[in-house]
């Protein structure tokens, strides 16, 4: 292995109970809905692609109205993460700072734009991280923006850690092993590896 592809929400840290307010913040705001969004609703969502949250947040809405109010969503989030960082997982700048003795570590997420650079800037963490990918950037999904990285980077033996379904099948989809976050906000039946904290990444490899 010479490389660790990361996701970040339910892996690198847990931003749902922020975005919950400002994403009912802006829904507020901007609409006569009465929805209130929590943090368990949140992380029932997070892992699909922005439009499809949307279909099912505002599904009375058309779908342009759809992506206009989870736009409002994303940039009232943006603003929240950046005046508090969403609690990391234990340990882990520590974490981090080791395996990149070792290996060359990136960020793959099913986010907007910005929401990476929002993470990296927030956290303090991005002297870790070489490079990353969202589907706001490139307009594709996981499995591509994956096999992007491994492009651009020249990656011969990467693996993914992620913490969803939909995070196992776009890495095997990519055709690299994936490493499940079992602390996250998912369930996946036969993983390549598990673990319980982002320690354990040291215990692995």
């Amino acid at each position: 292995m010479d490389s660790i592809i990361f996701d970040v929400d339910g892996t690198l840290w847990d931003s749902t109970e922020i975005c919950a307010k400002a994403w009912t913040d802006a829904i507020h705001r901007e609409t006569d809905l009465s929805l209130t969004i929590d943090a368990p609703t949140l992380k029932g969502l997070f892992g699909r692609l922005l439009p499809d949250i949307a279909s099912v947040l505002f599904a009375d809405y058309p779908k342009e109205e759809q992506l206009r109010l989870i736009e409002l969503c994303c940039q009232e989030e943006h603003k929240a993460l950046l005046a508090q960082c969403a609690p990391l997982y234990p340990a882990l700048e520590d974490t981090l700072r080791q395996l990149k003795k070792k290996y060359r570590l990136f960020i793959v997420s099913n986010c907007q734009a910005g929401y990476i650079e929002v993470f990296l800037e927030t956290s303090g963490l991005g002297s870790y991280f070489e490079g990353h990918l969202c589907p706001g950037d490139t307009g594709n999904a996981k499995a591509d923006n994956i096999r992007q990285i491994i492009r651009d980077y020249n990656l011969k033996t990467p693996v993914y850690v992620g913490d969803t379904l939909g995070d196992f099948n776009a890495t095997k989809d990519a055709g690299i092993p994936f490493v499940f976050a079992s602390y996250g906000f998912g369930q996946v039946s036969s993983p390549d590896y598990t673990i319980q904290c982002p320690g354990d990444l040291l215990n692995i490899f």
